[in-house]
């Protein structure tokens, strides 16, 4: 509930000593310090920023039997309300805009990847994706890739790679933002921290953003949200085959009740 203008008068009356008056001074003048300092480096980074060239548009090349994609309106009323939410500390200029010039892509589409984590990947890695050959090269050399070592066909140790690459940290915090998610990625990572550790998780979760930024990248794919009741019903489908499966090797069959 706000206070009233005669509360606010109210408070405002009180023994105010001098050498508090002065600690109060000193805060206030190192807030707008701070302040003028981020609002020069939002001006530097309009100038570098419109510096980049605009990438066209990569177009996925259309597949018979694609499956079409579907936004319902509650994730689209969602997504315009995030779009539009400004952030603590956010640029003072349209730093979507830009982003969409410079990479050709809108990667805020994926679900957990907000603005500052496209800036880490643009400026860390840029717009050009083409020196990994495929996603599995792009996400081993962000270090998510399983590592193993192999000898004679048998799995003898996974390999813990020390570091982290920026890039990969900054999906592994959109990866952690996703378990709360009501989306096909929240509960993509919900179902992977109930079979995997929580770092495990995260890791796996990274990875698969990854996969999905290498795609919309390199092949222009949009990334439209289908909800936790799609991916569930996606599990329940794996089961069921499984579970035909497992009856066919012992000669049974398996019969479902409505």
């Amino acid at each position: 509930m706000l206070a009233s203008e005669q509360e606010v008068v109210l408070s405002l009356e009180g023994n105010w000593q001098e050498d508090v008056l002065f600690e109060l001074e000193q805060a206030v003048d190192g807030y707008d310090f701070w302040q003028r300092q981020l609002e020069q480096c939002d001006q530097k980074l309009k100038q570098y920023m419109e510096a980049l060239p605009e990438r066209p548009r990569a177009v996925a090349e259309e597949k018979e039997g694609n499956e079409p994609t579907v936004v319902n309106a509650r994730d689209r009323r969602r997504r315009k309300i995030k779009a539009h939410k400004k952030q603590k500390n956010q640029p003072s200029f349209d730093l979507d805009a830009e982003q969409k010039r410079t990479m050709g892509v809108d990667l805020g589409q994926i679900d957990g990847i907000g603005r500052m984590t496209v800036q880490t990947i643009l400026s860390e890695i840029g717009p050009d994706l083409s020196a990994w050959p495929s996603e599995k090269h792009f996400t081993a050399w962000l270090g998510l890739a399983p590592r193993r070592d192999i000898s004679g066909g048998k799995l003898i140790r996974h390999v813990i790679v020390p570091g982290r690459q920026r890039v990969a940290n900054a999906l592994r915090m959109a990866a952690q933002s996703l378990k709360d998610s009501d989306s096909y990625l929240g509960a993509r990572y919900r179902s992977l921290k109930f079979r995997l550790e929580g770092a495990k998780a995260t890791k796996a979760m990274a990875r698969y953003l990854a996969c999905l930024v290498y795609r919309m990248m390199t092949k222009g794919q949009s990334w439209i949200d289908r909800g936790k009741k799609h991916f569930e019903a996606k599990c329940r489908e794996r089961e069921i085959k499984a579970l035909h499966r497992k009856a066919a090797a012992l000669g049974a069959t398996v019969v479902f009740q409505e």
